[in-house]
This record gives structure tokens, sequence and C-alpha cells, in this order.
């Protein structure tokens, strides 16, 4: 390794180092959470610094493994976000419930690290890597609450076709591997675009390893009919630790899926854009339909958060058609959905902070009585999720549903489907808030107080969300050229 390969992986090992420096503040400080927290938040703002310094000129390590550019920027800056927000949310969460704070950040962080690894990798075999430990933590953290059933249901359910479906992937990169005599992301296409061109054929090995591929990512992004670990890992995780798994590994997944798809499989894609059209319509139907059902508010975001995969296959579908803007928009979507949802997450995990209280619809009753700023935070993370003006939620739409317009043929069609389900979601977000402000609540508690952490994380979920809003073009050229790092389609 030398010296340049060192500088292009510095953010990554920074990463590493955050997380064994908050082992080492926690070894020495048992049961101290500030100490832990402190020492987590200098590392990860350190290693957000190191991330735009390397990011500013575009650099490859370890022969091209590793590719450090304009989309690895983008993305490593979104998983430090995430991460950082999650664990403002937490402590409020997990401290009246003994749950030890510093744990939570060391899994937390290697999770990072997982992640980006993923957006850097051009390499079938740094990807799988990449993606196990961004995983392997999110088993953990399913079961973190240990005396608690339902976390541990869900921990183990996830876990047990986490590991089918890592398998599936792997079984299929070996397939890839095989057929075309490498890993290299560049060598793959190369590879594919001789059996676009005829220049050779395609079997049905490759045909069987790319599909085993896709099957395997389809299950880390939730996307139907690979999305039955979804809702019981949402809702038995403790409340900070399902807004992680609703965002961080959804967005990892769809990191994979462009390094994947539209780098290695890109000569590919009039082949694969029928399957990610009917994944992407079922996706966002079902979630949407189960969605409208459910009276346990985690569980209902759980279903939301799979229609929101739905949506964001969209943009990948219309780039396949030929829109660049698609890719746009599947950027643009993943950053804003991080926010707002994660927003609220944070905003049950506050009205959880009693042990005991569950995310039940009656929980909600009278909040805007009772906790008014909550209730109005709440409000906008919901009016946002379903994509009402002048929130991100409906830009964020607004530009995948426009790219899949602009491609045409049954993208049009996939576009109007998407409208629907936006109408039908509005039903069950928008109930929530009539439970907040029309209904009497259940019982005459007192307000909570909040910790200083919460309601700064809150803050700047709202004003992110708020921005992305208001203010679209001050990330879209930042997008525009993350998508360009990889699209071979000109603007």
């Amino acid at each position: 390794m030398s010296f340049q390969d060192l500088v292009t992986i510095a953010p990554f090992v920074a990463a590493i180092l955050t997380a064994a420096a908050i082992l080492v503040v926690d070894v020495a400080w048992p049961g101290r959470s500030g100490p832990a927290l402190v020492t987590a938040f200098v590392g990860l703002a350190i290693t957000a610094a190191l991330v735009l310094v390397v990011g500013s000129t575009p650099a490859t390590a370890f022969g091209g493994a590793y590719t450090v550019d304009a989309l690895t920027t983008f993305l490593d800056v979104l998983f430090v976000s995430v991460i950082v927000l999650t664990i403002l949310f937490a402590p409020d969460y997990l401290l009246p419930r003994s749950l030890p704070v510093a744990e939570f950040a060391i899994v937390l962080v290697f999770a990072l690290t997982g992640a980006m690894l993923i957006a850097a990798s051009t390499d079938l075999l740094l990807l799988f890597l990449g993606l196990e430990l961004m995983v392997l933590p999110g088993y953990m953290l399913a079961g973190y609450h240990k005396t608690d059933a339902y976390s541990t249901e869900g921990a183990i359910k996830y876990f047990l076709l986490g590991s089918f479906s890592s398998a599936i992937f792997l079984f299929g990169l070996a397939f890839v591997w095989g057929l075309t005599g490498t890993t290299r992301v560049d060598a793959v296409a190369a590879a594919l675009a001789t059996i676009v061109a005829g220049q050779a054929p395609l079997s049905a090995g490759l045909a069987m390893g790319l599909a085993f591929m896709t099957a395997g990512v389809a299950f880390k992004m939730a996307a139907v009919p690979f999305h039955y670990w979804t809702p019981d890992a949402y809702q038995g995780s403790p409340t900070p630790i399902t807004g992680y798994l609703s965002v961080g590994p959804k967005v990892g997944a769809f990191a994979l899926v462009l390094r994947l798809f539209v780098e290695a499989l890109g000569p590919l894609a009039p082949w694969w854009l029928p399957v990610v059209i009917v994944l992407a319509a079922l996706t966002m139907t079902l979630g949407n339909l189960v969605a409208l059902t459910q009276d346990n508010v985690k569980r209902m975001l759980a279903y939301s958060s799979i229609a929101h995969t739905g949506y964001i296959l969209i943009g990948l579908a219309a780039y396949a058609g030929g829109r660049v803007a698609g890719l746009d928009g599947l950027l643009y979507y993943a950053a804003a959905y991080a926010f707002m949802n994660l927003g609220a997450f944070a905003v049950i995990a506050a009205l959880q902070k009693r042990a005991g209280v569950t995310s039940s619809l009656q929980t909600f009753a009278g909040l805007g009585r009772r906790e008014p700023l909550l209730a109005a935070l709440m409000t906008l993370f919901l009016l946002s999720l379903t994509g009402i003006p002048p929130t991100a939620g409906f830009f964020a739409k607004a530009s995948v549903i426009v790219a899949a317009v602009q491609a045409g043929g049954p993208l049009t069609w996939l576009a109007v489907l998407a409208v629907l389900n936006a109408a039908a979601a509005a039903f069950y977000y928008l109930r929530v808030v009539v439970y907040m402000y029309m209904r009497d609540p259940a019982d005459d508690a007192p307000a909570m107080q909040h910790g200083a952490l919460l309601w700064g994380g809150l803050a700047a979920a709202t004003t992110l969300t708020i921005l992305f809003g208001l203010f679209p073009t001050t990330i879209l050229p930042m997008v525009s050229h993350a998508a360009d790092a990889i699209s071979t389609i000109p603007r």
C-alpha cells in the first residue's frame, strides 16, 4: 500500500479509528455516556472533513478497486449525517431503559464504515465485503434491547433472511466472476458490452448469476417480494435503531445498486429495465396498501419505507430508460428521505422516552395540546413523506416522476402509478395528524422533558427537510455532479 493509497482511504480509516476510540473511552469511563458521545461526534466531524478534503480530487487506491469520486463524496457525507442524527436521537430513548449508549455508538460507526466501503468500491468482492460490514451491525442493533421479546424476534428474522440473501448475492457474484473472468466493475461492464454487441453469447450461467445478484440487492433495499423481514425488524427494534434501519441500510443498498447496476451492468440496462419497473410497481403499491391497515405507527412507517423504496427505484428505471435525470432524482430522493424519515422516528422515540409507552395511534392522540412543538414537527415530517409542497418530499417525488415521464414508454404508466400511490399514502400519514390534533389523549400524563441532543437533532432534520423543499438548487449541483461521475448517458 502506497502513501497515496493511504491518503485516498483516509476517511474510511478515520471512521474505523472513531469506533475504536469510542471503545477505548468506554473502557476508561464505563457506564458514562457523555465522554463516549463527545468522542463519537468529534471523530465523525473529522471523518466528514476528510471526506470533503479527499473528495475534492478524484482518486483511486489498490489498483482501482477503491475509487473516490463525486458519488463517493456525496454518499459518504450522507452516511455520516445519518449516523450523527441517529446518535443525537438515541440517548433520550436508551438511557431510561438502561441500554448502553457507548456500545450503540460503536456498532453504529462500524456500520458506517461498511456503507462508506460500498460507496467507494469498484470491485465486486469489495462491494460484498462492504455490504456485510454494513448489515452485520444492523443485525446486532435490531436485537439491542435483549430483554424485549419483540426485539429479539425481529433481530432473528432479520439475521436469518439477511444471511440467506447475502449467500444468494455471493452465489451470483461467483457466477459473474467465473464467466466474465473478473470482479472489477469496469471490466465486467466491458465483458457485458461484448454480449450486447453480439460478439459473445449470454450464457445461462451468467444470466443466473445476474438474477441472484438482483435478488440479493432487492432484499437489502426491502423491495417486494423480498420485504418480509422489514415490519417485524422495524417494530421490534428500539425506536432510534428503527429510524437508522429505515434509512442507513436502505441508502447503502442503493449505493450498491449504483455501483452494480449503473456501472457494472450498465450495458445491459435495456434488459434489466423491465425487472426494475416491475419491482418498483409492486414495491410502492404493496407497501402503501398494507400501510393503510396499520394501527401501529412504527409498523406503518415500516411499510411506508417499503413504498419509498419503490419510488426511488423509479429513478433507476428512468435512467435505464435513457434519462440521466433519473439518477439525479434517485440521489436527491435518498437524501431527502433520510432526513424526513429520521425526523419522524425521532418524534416517536421522544414520545416513548417513558418506558412502557407504545407506538400505537392512541399514543399520538392529543399530542397537539400536550406537546405542541413535537406535534408540529411530526406533522412537517409526515407532510414531507406524503409529498406535500414545499417540503423536501414533494421535490423528491417530483424529480423521479418527471424523469420517468420524460423517458416515456412504460415508464409513463409507472409515473402515473406513483402519483396514485402518493395520493393513497396521504390517508395513513394524515391519519396520524388527525389523531394529534382532533382526538383526546388516552390519559392525562404530563408532557415530558426532552434532552438537548434530541432537540438539536430534530432542529437539523427539520431545517434540512424545509431547505431541500424550498431551495432544492442548493443540493442539485452536488447531486448532478455525483450522477455524472457514473453516468454513461449525456445530459
